[in-house]
């Protein structure tokens, strides 16, 4: 069970930096009285509207005024590590040399495998190679008294949620680990692990906490978030914990009140992705993901993304999606099997798959550095920004329905990143599996054995 938790409608600022230091009394009681060496990992900056980075903020003073040596490492998994403004912009007075780049290709030590058996009766048969898992160097081999992750639990496209230890086997992963996992979750369907409390990748990540992880003192603050009365996003849940029901009360709130549900599918999707946080589609396309259950056949989202000047965060991600686009799981997976560029990197085929409609929707893209030329050769439509910006202005759109002055009806998003959308049909879909409790994840590895 959670150590502790809060639960409001809006948790003030001092409720937050007060369970940030019950946090660490806690961790005294439970885990170190003597808390001499902490490491914080918080998200990146995709993730800057949670308040992650304050909360991490908060923890760094304390620890740090109690005589602690304290690092921190944003699970960036294999995004672009930040400069040293977007650090003091999200991570405020932290020292920029207390803050280390996670490096996914040179900086992680292996720890384990999750077998391909497991991955096989996880997923029902779709996937059956090996997750190998290897971490941080940092987080595996010094010595640590205390470990806090931080994160946003919030629906999230491969594992159903975000958070918990997916700050691990993603955050601070090395890329064979994000490369299989990421893949795997891909060829089970994206829309079967939108808004699932324990996904099958889920599962396996679970297995390799329980296995791999025992050593690590460790505990988890996750964020839950909603919109007030005045629409914006405030912070209704903090869940504080060690153990996997700190994740599942967190999740199961997010659940509650992060998905919008419709009877009917939606026929245009206006969003808008942050020009601060959002630069490349890889991240942007969140806004693909977190829609797609709610578009109509034959409909459109509408991306405004002023801060969009590349594809893939990383150069090689980024010429793959300039070479393949987004084109469908089937034409993908075929290119897959024959391909080196793409074996080399599963992942960012994985991302291919996810950001495509398969042909259902069409996706326009308004971005702020990318030309027309580029949109269109990854088979996406492309959007002037600045006619799209005086039609769909930012500053007078309303969240939620929309009729514009012709009659045009519009659904608007401005943070598509901290929730999903949902026709019932869809979210009730029985393929969808949900491993949620011990029966349902003994039932899923009997299926195959």
């Amino acid at each position: 069970m959670p150590w502790f938790t809060l639960e409001e409608d809006a948790l003030s600022q001092q409720q937050i930096a007060e369970a940030c230091t019950r946090l660490l009394a806690e961790a005294r009681n439970r885990i170190s009285g003597n808390l001499k060496r902490v490491l914080l990992l918080p998200p990146d900056l995709t993730r800057a509207h949670s308040g992650a980075g304050h909360i991490t903020e908060l923890l760094y003073r304390e620890l740090d005024a109690a005589g602690a040596h304290v690092e921190v490492i944003p699970t960036l998994g294999q995004h672009v590590p930040h400069t040293e403004a977007e650090n003091k912009w999200m991570f405020g007075s932290i020292p920029n040399d207390r803050i280390f780049a996670h490096d996914w290709r040179d900086g992680c030590t292996h720890v384990g495998v999750v077998p391909g058996s497991y991955v096989d009766a996880t997923t029902g048969g779709a996937a059956d190679w090996d997750i190998p898992i290897d971490l941080n160097t940092k987080l595996m081999t010094e010595q640590w008294d205390l470990v806090i992750n931080i994160g946003h639990v919030v629906p999230h496209e491969v594992l159903g949620f975000a958070n918990h230890n997916k700050n691990y086997f993603i955050g601070v992963a090395g890329k064979d680990t994000i490369c299989a996992s990421h893949i795997a979750a891909a060829v089970y369907g994206i829309e079967n692990n939108l808004g699932c409390l324990v996904t099958p990748l889920r599962a396996c990540f679970n297995y390799a906490e329980e296995k791999f992880m025992k050593d690590v003192p460790d505990c988890y603050i996750q964020i839950v978030m909603q919109r007030d009365k005045e629409n914006k996003l405030v912070t209704s849940g903090l869940f504080v914990g060690d153990d996997l029901e700190t994740y599942l009360q967190a999740a199961r709130r997010s659940r509650e009140q992060n998905i919008i549900v419709f009877d009917k599918p939606i026929k245009k999707v206006v969003a808008v992705m942050q020009a601060d946080e959002f630069r490349a589609t890889w991240v942007a396309n969140k806004a693909v993901y977190r829609t797609r259950m709610a578009i109509a056949d034959g409909g459109e989202l509408l991306i405004i993304a002023p801060g969009v000047e590349r594809f893939g965060e990383q150069p090689e991600v980024d010429a793959l999606i300039r070479k393949y686009g987004y084109k469908g799981t089937p034409y993908t997976l075929a290119l897959y099997k024959t391909e080196a560029d793409m074996q080399a990197i599963p992942h960012g085929v994985a991302h291919l798959i996810h950001g495509s409609s398969e042909g259902r929707f069409t996706i326009t893209y308004a971005p702020g550095h990318l030309t027309k030329a580029e949109i269109e050769q990854v088979g996406y439509n492309y959007a002037d920004l600045a006619e799209v910006q005086a039609r769909y202005n930012p500053a007078t759109m309303k969240e939620g329905w929309n009729t514009m002055p012709d009659g045009e009806e519009v659904f608007y998003i401005s943070t598509p990143s901290a929730g999903l959308w949902a026709t019932k049909e869809k979210l009730n879909d029985p393929h969808r599996r949900d491993l949620s409790s011990p029966e349902q994840l003994a039932a899923a590895e009997k299926a195959t054995q």
